[in-house]
């Protein structure tokens, strides 16, 4: 018999707060993170605006600031949030075999050293032809080796390994939007079929520095809406322009049941469905048709042994971007039939911004939550409907609702998808 799989522990740091409970409250309230870029000078480029996580550092969390100065600024975040999960979950108190203990994470680029970088092609360039030997001379002196390691995506899950000792399978994976969608359900699999009894999950990801902003500017992907920061995520709004940069973690604690049971663990809800495809269509668009994210709704529910009926709740991909929110609309009613409209989708990603690598499990929080306190939160900046977009998003204000199962969507560059089904604990 499959092995039951329940999240124990939260945690978050991202533009909407510190804490979970923090991000919880702005997102009912309808409150807004977006604002002008303050983490480099961002004037010269056609987006000026982003959603940065504020004054935070790690000895919020109790953690020494020279022990991570040299760390990403992602893996700051994941540090932060992965402290707050396992508090959260009591099991850092318990007996755990190390070697069933693991980690499992969506995770994106590190350190970004532009300066440096600057003059090392200051120095190869200083004779008007580039000249690779100089390039690698200066590189050699002004390289710091740490630093260069933190470059690896997999540096966060190996610095969570060794912060709780986690002894068992460790793993990252960069599917884009869906990285930490996807770690999460790949490490309730791992969880399922018996390679471990607990697992730390989630993703990290700061892309606010002008490599990452040039490169989304250059797809034409981001809004450009800068006189009014906070009206510039619009999921499902005729108006969307495109979506607004985000950054920050979020780490979940996954258990077996009978093992959190029997600690007497306070439980958030079930993974109950996994849902994971390819659209093997165009690396930065979606196929019109949206058949990957329809096979990746229907694998979850069919997962969780339920039927789309049995839905209450979708939290969108919803990037406020034009053809992604068409699309996922298309989408949700090919899955919910003649329901389609009686089922509430709502985007967070207009208050929060897109977190890339860390939206997935953001999100998938958000829908436990949602669950546990039977509140919706609202897509806000839905003014102007959308003849392509007309299902029931949750418009502006959050609202009272019984949830039992929930959809959490995650559609990312390259056509990866990944839907996370969500069940009550009773």
């Amino acid at each position: 018999m499959r092995r039951r799989v329940v999240v124990t522990g939260i945690g978050m740091i991202n533009p909407m707060g510190h804490d979970a409970q923090a991000v919880w409250s702005g997102l009912k309230e309808g409150k807004s993170g977006v604002a002008k870029t303050t983490l480099f000078d961002a004037s010269g480029f056609p987006t000026k605006i982003s959603a940065e996580v504020k004054d935070w550092d790690v000895t919020k969390v109790g953690e020494p600031l020279e022990k991570w100065a040299k760390r990403g600024r992602h893996t700051r975040f994941a540090i932060g949030a992965a402290k707050q999960a396992m508090q959260d979950s009591g099991v850092i108190d318990s007996i755990i075999d190390p070697t069933r203990f693991g980690v499992y994470m969506g995770s994106g680029e590190g350190n970004q050293d532009f300066m440096t970088f600057s003059k090392m092609m200051s120095a190869a360039l200083e004779d008007g032809d580039y000249d690779a030997a100089k390039f690698i001379a200066k590189g050699i002196e002004l390289l710091d080796p740490a630093k260069e390691l933190e470059q690896e995506p997999n540096m966060p899950a190996a610095h969570l390994a060794a912060l709780f000792n986690a002894q068992g399978p460790n793993l990252n994976c960069l599917t884009a939007c869906a990285a930490s969608s996807q770690a999460c359900g790949e490490a309730t699999e791992i969880i399922r079929r018996g390679d471990a009894d607990v697992m730390l999950a989630g993703g990290t990801h700061s892309m606010i520095h002008p490599l990452g902003v040039t490169g989304f500017n250059l797809l034409t992907a981001m809004s450009e809406s800068n006189d009014e920061p906070t009206k510039a995520s619009r999921p499902f709004d005729r108006l969307r322009n495109g979506f607004v940069l985000g950054e920050g973690s979020a780490m979940i604690v996954l258990e077996e049941l009978e093992a959190a049971k029997k600690r007497g663990a306070t439980i958030y809800g079930e993974v109950a469905g996994y849902g994971s495809t390819a659209d093997a269509y165009r690396v930065t668009d979606i196929p019109p048709d949206g058949h990957g994210g329809i096979s990746a709704m229907r694998m979850a529910i069919s997962d969780a042994g339920l039927n789309p009926s049995d839905i209450q709740y979708v939290n969108a991909h919803g990037t406020s971007t034009t053809v992604n929110d068409k699309v996922e609309t298309k989408a949700c009613k090919d899955v919910f039939g003649e329901n389609a409209h009686k089922v509430p989708v709502s985007s967070t990603k207009s208050m929060m911004g897109h977190l890339i690598a860390a939206g997935g499990v953001t999100e998938l929080i958000v829908c436990l939550l949602a669950i546990r306190d039977s509140v919706l939160p609202p897509t806000i900046n839905y003014e102007n409907p959308d003849p392509d977009c007309d299902l029931d998003y949750v418009p502006n204000v959050a609202r009272e609702a019984t949830v039992q199962h929930a959809l959490n969507n995650s559609f990312g560059f390259g056509g990866q998808n990944v839907t996370l089904c969500l069940r009550r604990f009773e």
